[in-house]
């Protein structure tokens, strides 16, 4: 159960109903996001994984972006936002369980896992592999993006926010997917 509550639009400040307004214009007002309205500069910060996202798909591609996404998730544990990118990719006919990855994928893959575990340890090696798949201001653009997601995943584990009902059909169970 979450440990702060969504915004009461009944009961909220005329700025607070203003900026859901304004916000409900472009983005869906899912827990997490309705959880961040009370307070609007935290949502704004947090919407900006939008336009890194914006950003890195024309080069990275959408599928790698969510996959990118989904690896940080992982490691990081964050059931709302593993499922969700676990939708995604259910959405395109594959089995998120079952991924098949290319080399440029696959560093994707090992990049993002590795600065959602401990980004001090990303080895030479790994950057290297990176380096030779992108530039150094892609690898900006990646990095940051990366970093975004792990704010969203830090937000919604640490205050347990739910999952939203429309991502139930690809819920996992916590305790055992990441065991």
């Amino acid at each position: 159960m979450t440990r702060v509550t969504k915004v009461n639009l009944a009961t909220a400040t005329p700025e607070i109903r203003a900026y859901h307004d304004e916000i409900t214009k472009s983005h869906a007002l899912t827990n997490m996001k309705a959880t961040l309205l009370r307070s609007p500069v935290a949502l704004k910060a947090v919407l900006e994984w939008y336009s890194l996202f914006d950003a890195v798909k024309p080069w990275l591609g959408q599928r790698e972006a969510i996959l990118f996404c989904f690896a940080i998730s992982r490691a990081n544990a964050c059931e709302l936002c593993t499922t969700f990118m676990r939708r995604a990719i259910a959405g395109w006919g594959e089995n998120p369980e079952q991924l098949t990855l290319d080399e440029r994928q696959q560093v994707i893959w090992d990049y993002g896992t590795q600065i959602a575990k401990d980004p001090n340890r990303v080895s030479d090696a790994l950057f290297e592999r990176l380096s030779a798949e992108f530039n150094p201001t892609q690898i900006v653009e990646l990095t940051t993006f990366g970093a975004l997601m792990i704010v969203n995943n830090v937000f919604n584990s640490a205050l347990q926010i739910d999952v939203d009902e429309e991502l139930d059909p690809f819920r996992i169970q916590p305790e055992a997917y990441f065991a």
